[in-house]
């Protein structure tokens, strides 16, 4: 096609884009980009919690096995009867971890409705050995009834949010102290 000299040339003959149809395909794309992101952080978070509560549990559950293996070799345990306490005292004998020592489990407060299990061998630090409890009370001892050896109720409710009570995950046990006397 010639171009007469002198004319304009006609635009709408050409090819392209409108600045209209850029701006409804910039627009439609940031909804969708906007869209992902939000998916993307909030499957983030969800494994970043899910971590935290795994983690939780299996320190929950590590405390559990170390208290069981103690209990099931210690000779005395000092607690009342039938009464849920924050900490016990256990006496181990020369032959279970090496040395005669005695071990206390205790609960400390972190902050409101938040406690954290704590081992501490004769007048040793308290070590951490599992945190999140939402109670403060996971003991009870129950003394050797005619029959029976001694044993000892752990509760443990693990929660990292303790404001909702349906993400609440509880490791219990009855421990039996099989060095205890039988009446």
């Amino acid at each position: 096609m010639t171009r007469l000299p002198g004319r304009a040339p006609d635009l709408r003959s050409q090819s392209g884009y409108s600045l209209i149809e850029l701006m409804t395909v910039m627009a439609i794309l940031g909804l969708v980009l906007a869209g992902l992101t939000a998916m993307f952080q909030a499957g983030v978070r969800a494994e970043v919690r899910s971590s935290r509560e795994f983690q939780a549990q299996q320190n929950a559950r590590l405390a559990m096995d170390k208290l069981r293996r103690e209990l099931h070799c210690a000779n005395a345990i000092s607690a009342p009867n039938g009464t849920a306490v924050a900490a016990v005292s256990v006496t181990l004998p020369t032959a279970c971890p090496g040395t005669a020592a005695t071990v206390t489990y205790a609960t400390v407060a972190v902050s409101a409705g938040r406690w954290q299990l704590t081992r501490a061998a004769d007048a040793g630090s308290p070590v951490v050995v599992a945190d999140y409890l939402t109670a403060e009370t996971p003991f009870t001892y129950y003394i050797p009834a005619t029959g029976t050896l001694g044993r000892l109720r752990v509760d443990l409710p693990v929660n990292l949010n303790p404001t909702d009570a349906s993400t609440e995950w509880r490791l219990q046990d009855d421990i039996v102290l099989r060095n205890s006397i039988r009446l």
